[in-house]
């Protein structure tokens, strides 16, 4: 199955919906698109099972919820009807605000369309990251569930939600972080761009990185300046233990075949010469060779 054969119609009545006020639409055009606006009873409507948006900001949908109380709800929600009540395809803040603010009804949008599992999974996913309500890591999992299921590229990806290949694979890599770095940007305690620059770090260094990051307020700038120290520091510690056993294994052989004074160094024989008949032994050593 194509990924969103069939939801052509839907989606642009979601993105109808947010373009416009609820006064503004035409009650006629959208029954003639197979779709009426009504008022239902918030408790007759079931979220969608597939949302992938699992972090919900409680002040802003407290701010929301107060807005829509006092000025109404200017974009409604849109569900289709099923044998019980209905089930929401779009707008899940929207709703969770009218139960927040004890409203018994919310306007919505019924959508008439026959809708499966798979088709509402793609509703979910595509309208969030159209609306980018989804933080990064939900957004990670939508292109990723996406592009599983229906066995696509990031290019075919790129086409159908409207964002650049680079975009959605930067946005996937940040799934390989740490349990404890995703949730310190779901959290909102690091940025994007934070987690960005952790990725190929151990999960240990990514925790140290990121208590610094929230602990000194760093930049993003100061961040990658840390990572960059933190990636270089075990090249050249391991240069250092190389260098100091370079001749250690010699030392013997050395003492034997060197007939002159010298000092043993990490990566170097020093030769020491008290005369310059000295200096012309040494020559003599060296053509023997």
């Amino acid at each position: 199955m194509a990924l969103g054969r069939g939801l052509g119609d839907i989606l642009s009545e979601v993105e109808e919906a947010y373009e416009k006020d609820l006064s503004e639409l035409d009650s006629f055009e959208l029954e003639a698109q197979g779709a009426r606006v009504e008022a239902l009873d918030v408790d007759a409507i079931t979220p969608n099972p597939f949302q992938p948006r699992k972090h919900f900001d409680e002040q802003a949908l407290k701010e929301l919820s107060e807005s829509i109380a006092e000025h109404g709800l200017l974009q409604p929600i849109v569900v289709i009807e099923k044998e019980e009540g209905y089930l929401l395809i779009a707008g899940e803040r929207r709703l969770r605000a009218h139960k927040l603010a004890k409203l018994s009804t919310v306007k919505a949008i019924i959508a008439d369309a026959d809708i499966d599992d798979i088709k509402l999974r793609e509703l979910a996913l595509l309208e969030n990251i159209q609306r980018e309500n989804l933080n990064a890591i939900e957004l990670a999992n939508s292109y990723a569930e996406l592009i599983e299921v229906h066995e696509i590229t990031h290019d075919n990806l790129s086409s159908i939600v409207h964002k650049s290949r680079s975009q959605i694979t930067n946005t996937m890599r940040l799934l390989s972080l740490s349990k404890y770095a995703q949730e310190q940007l779901i959290l909102g305690k690091i940025s994007q761009g934070h987690a960005k620059v952790l990725v190929g770090l151990d999960d240990k260094k990514q925790k140290v990185i990121i208590d610094s990051v929230i602990g000194q307020k760093l930049s993003v700038r100061e961040t990658e300046n840390m990572v960059k120290t933190h990636k270089e520091n075990p090249s050249k510690n391991k240069e250092t233990k190389i260098v100091k056993n370079l001749t250690k294994n010699y030392v013997t052989e050395i003492e034997t075949l060197l007939p002159f004074t010298h000092k043993i160094k990490a990566k170097s024989i020093e030769i020491n010469f008290t005369d310059e008949k000295e200096l012309q032994n040494f020559l003599t050593f060296l053509k023997k060779l």
